[in-house]
């Protein structure tokens, strides 16, 4: 039995970090994304090494181009391709900074997969749950995964027992805008403020 279960895991994490034409369904990718950064967190290594590492698996396992734009709404449709690449960058540093800083905190956290709802072709949406401990409650959730490439599936949004972090961050980022009469450079100095922190 151990066997087997050390067999699949090979697999699954296989696949996982593969660039091979191998299809992954959206469950078993959320479970073993979620198992890579739990085999993380539990390392004895310093903070700053397991940031790196989590880096790595968001870079590998979030569209992180595409939850930027989203985040950027309308206002992305006015900017010329110098300052979509500025803005690309600076979200990713921004992104990556912010995901990994915070999940860093936690030590082991156990996240079970529950079961998927294929929305369409293109996303699927993944349930799970983040398993209750002494310290804190049991806690709700939703990936949503692009799914255009079956090879290649991507994190789009998290939801959080019913918030969405994409949605959450797409107002965020509006009201920057909306305080400074829709100026660009304005958000492109706060992202790159909160990356040098």
């Amino acid at each position: 039995m151990q066997k087997i279960f050390i067999l699949t895991l090979f697999i699954i994490i296989s696949l996982t970090n593969s660039n091979n034409a191998y299809s992954i369904s959206p469950d078993v990718f959320i479970q073993s994304t979620v198992n890579r950064a739990s085999q993380v967190l539990s390392e004895k290594i310093s903070k700053e090494e397991k940031i790196n590492k989590l880096k790595l698996i968001a870079k590998e396992t979030v569209d992180i181009r595409g939850v930027g734009f989203y985040s950027l709404g309308a206002a992305r449709k006015s900017l010329n391709d110098e300052q979509k690449n500025t803005y690309s960058n600076l979200f990713e540093s921004y992104f990556l900074k912010s995901f990994s800083s915070r999940l860093a905190e936690y030590t082991n956290p156990e996240i079970e997969v529950r079961n998927k709802k294929i929305l369409n072709d293109t996303y699927t949406i993944v349930n799970s749950v983040l398993i209750a401990t002494k310290d804190r409650p049991e806690v709700k959730i939703d990936w949503r995964v692009y799914t255009k490439n079956s090879d290649n599936p991507l994190i789009r949004d998290l939801i959080i027992e019913g918030l969405s972090l994409a949605r959450t961050q797409k107002e965020e980022f509006t009201s920057i805008l909306n305080s400074n009469d829709g100026n660009i450079n304005a958000l492109f100095e706060i992202l790159e403020e909160f990356s040098k922190n």
